[in-house]
Protein backbone atom coordinates (compact mmCIF):
# COMPACT_ATOMS: atom_id res chain seq x y z
CA UNK A 1 0.00 0.00 0.00
CA UNK A 2 1.10 3.36 -0.73
CA UNK A 3 1.09 6.27 0.41
CA UNK A 4 1.71 10.11 0.14
CA UNK A 5 5.64 9.99 0.66
CA UNK A 6 6.05 6.93 -1.97
CA UNK A 7 4.25 9.05 -4.25
CA UNK A 8 6.35 12.09 -3.68
CA UNK A 9 9.63 9.57 -3.70
CA UNK A 10 8.11 8.34 -7.02
CA UNK A 11 8.05 11.67 -8.35
CA UNK A 12 11.53 12.87 -7.30
CA UNK A 13 13.24 9.28 -9.07
CA UNK A 14 11.18 10.16 -12.15
CA UNK A 15 12.77 13.85 -12.13
CA UNK A 16 16.27 13.23 -10.47
CA UNK A 17 17.09 9.21 -11.02
CA UNK A 18 20.95 10.68 -10.10
CA UNK A 19 19.82 11.82 -6.14
CA UNK A 20 19.77 9.36 -3.39
CA UNK A 21 16.13 10.72 -1.99
CA UNK A 22 15.79 8.05 0.67
CA UNK A 23 16.35 10.31 3.59
CA UNK A 24 12.53 11.83 2.40
CA UNK A 25 11.20 8.57 2.91
CA UNK A 26 12.04 9.16 6.55
CA UNK A 27 11.95 13.33 7.06
CA UNK A 28 8.89 13.43 5.11
CA UNK A 29 6.84 10.99 7.02
CA UNK A 30 7.84 12.12 10.47
CA UNK A 31 6.36 15.51 9.47
CA UNK A 32 3.61 14.51 8.13
CA UNK A 33 2.77 12.20 11.16
CA UNK A 34 3.55 15.06 13.73
CA UNK A 35 0.92 16.84 11.85
CA UNK A 36 -1.11 14.42 12.22
CA UNK A 37 -0.66 13.49 15.99
CA UNK A 38 -0.17 17.12 16.34
CA UNK A 39 -3.92 17.63 15.49
CA UNK A 40 -5.04 14.75 17.26
CA UNK A 41 -3.55 15.74 20.33
CA UNK A 42 -5.19 19.63 20.33
CA UNK A 43 -8.49 17.97 20.09
CA UNK A 44 -7.74 15.88 23.44
CA UNK A 45 -6.37 19.09 25.43
CA UNK A 46 -8.84 21.37 23.78
CA UNK A 47 -11.85 18.96 25.41
CA UNK A 48 -10.22 19.88 28.72
CA UNK A 49 -9.87 23.50 27.94
CA UNK A 50 -6.13 23.00 27.41
CA UNK A 51 -3.94 23.71 24.96
CA UNK A 52 -0.60 22.04 24.48
CA UNK A 53 1.49 24.43 26.29
CA UNK A 54 -0.72 24.57 29.01
CA UNK A 55 -1.04 20.72 29.70
CA UNK A 56 2.68 20.48 29.15
CA UNK A 57 3.45 23.20 31.93
CA UNK A 58 0.72 21.44 34.46
CA UNK A 59 2.25 18.10 33.04
CA UNK A 60 5.51 19.08 34.13
CA UNK A 61 4.70 20.44 37.26
CA UNK A 62 2.51 17.28 38.11
CA UNK A 63 5.17 14.82 37.32
CA UNK A 64 7.83 16.70 39.80
CA UNK A 65 8.06 15.11 43.00
CA UNK A 66 5.84 16.19 45.55
CA UNK A 67 5.11 19.30 46.23
CA UNK A 68 4.89 19.50 42.49
CA UNK A 69 6.83 22.81 42.63
CA UNK A 70 9.35 24.57 40.45
CA UNK A 71 11.35 27.35 39.47
CA UNK A 72 10.19 29.06 36.34
CA UNK A 73 13.93 27.86 34.61
CA UNK A 74 13.29 24.02 36.13
CA UNK A 75 9.95 24.17 34.32
CA UNK A 76 11.54 25.56 30.62
CA UNK A 77 14.24 22.77 30.88
CA UNK A 78 11.91 19.82 32.03
CA UNK A 79 9.09 20.96 30.04
CA UNK A 80 8.57 21.64 26.27
CA UNK A 81 7.61 25.25 26.13
CA UNK A 82 9.92 27.42 25.02
CA UNK A 83 11.52 30.73 27.61
CA UNK A 84 9.31 33.14 26.24
CA UNK A 85 6.55 31.11 26.67
CA UNK A 86 7.16 30.07 30.00
CA UNK A 87 6.13 33.73 31.37
CA UNK A 88 3.25 33.86 29.18
CA UNK A 89 1.63 30.48 30.27
CA UNK A 90 2.33 30.84 33.83
CA UNK A 91 0.11 34.17 33.66
CA UNK A 92 -2.79 32.19 31.53
CA UNK A 93 -2.74 29.22 34.40
CA UNK A 94 -1.97 31.53 37.24
CA UNK A 95 -5.52 33.77 35.71
CA UNK A 96 -7.37 30.54 35.98
CA UNK A 97 -6.01 29.31 39.37
CA UNK A 98 -4.45 26.49 38.31
CA UNK A 99 -1.13 27.52 39.39
CA UNK A 100 0.38 29.90 41.90
CA UNK A 101 3.44 31.92 41.89
CA UNK A 102 5.39 32.59 45.12
CA UNK A 103 8.50 34.08 46.46
CA UNK A 104 11.20 31.30 46.19
CA UNK A 105 12.50 31.26 50.19
CA UNK A 106 15.93 29.92 48.70
CA UNK A 107 16.65 33.10 46.22
CA UNK A 108 14.55 36.45 46.96
CA UNK A 109 14.66 37.38 43.88
CA UNK A 110 12.77 34.49 42.14
CA UNK A 111 9.38 32.62 42.17
CA UNK A 112 8.31 29.20 42.39
CA UNK A 113 5.50 27.81 40.29
CA UNK A 114 3.30 25.35 42.21
CA UNK A 115 0.03 23.47 41.41
CA UNK A 116 -2.82 24.41 43.12
CA UNK A 117 -5.81 21.57 44.08
CA UNK A 118 -7.95 22.58 40.62
CA UNK A 119 -4.50 23.10 38.86
CA UNK A 120 -3.77 18.89 39.88
CA UNK A 121 -7.46 17.84 39.70
CA UNK A 122 -7.38 19.50 35.53
CA UNK A 123 -3.94 17.42 34.75
CA UNK A 124 -5.70 14.42 37.02
CA UNK A 125 -8.63 14.18 34.51
CA UNK A 126 -6.53 15.30 31.07
CA UNK A 127 -3.85 12.63 31.40
CA UNK A 128 -5.68 9.51 30.83
CA UNK A 129 -7.68 11.02 27.73
CA UNK A 130 -4.37 12.14 26.44
CA UNK A 131 -2.90 8.44 26.64
CA UNK A 132 -5.92 6.87 25.29
CA UNK A 133 -5.11 9.15 22.56
CA UNK A 134 -1.82 8.30 22.28
CA UNK A 135 -2.50 4.87 22.46
CA UNK A 136 -5.18 5.09 19.78
CA UNK A 137 -2.60 6.83 17.42
CA UNK A 138 -0.37 3.72 17.52
CA UNK A 139 -2.39 1.27 17.83
CA UNK A 140 -1.28 -0.03 14.55
CA UNK A 141 2.02 -0.98 15.83
CA UNK A 142 2.33 -4.08 18.66
CA UNK A 143 4.26 -3.15 22.28
CA UNK A 144 7.78 -4.39 20.50
CA UNK A 145 7.12 -1.94 17.35
CA UNK A 146 6.55 0.56 19.61
CA UNK A 147 9.77 0.22 21.89
CA UNK A 148 12.02 -0.52 18.74
CA UNK A 149 10.70 2.50 16.93
CA UNK A 150 10.71 4.59 20.49
CA UNK A 151 14.58 3.53 20.66
CA UNK A 152 15.06 4.62 17.25
CA UNK A 153 14.07 7.67 17.35
CA UNK A 154 16.00 8.41 20.48
CA UNK A 155 19.04 7.40 18.83
CA UNK A 156 18.28 10.16 16.08
CA UNK A 157 17.50 13.01 18.80
CA UNK A 158 20.68 12.11 20.66
CA UNK A 159 22.71 12.12 17.48
CA UNK A 160 21.60 15.66 16.94
CA UNK A 161 22.55 16.55 20.61
CA UNK A 162 18.57 16.25 22.27
CA UNK A 163 20.19 14.65 25.31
Amino acid sequence: MADHVDLVLGQWHAQRPDLDVSPMAVIGRLSRLARLVDGELNKTFAEHGLDRASFDVLATLRRSAPPHRLTPTELMRSSMVTSGAVTQRLDRLEARGLVVRTPNEHDGRGVVVALTDEGRELIDRTLPAHLATENRLLSALTKKERAALAATLKQVLESLGDA
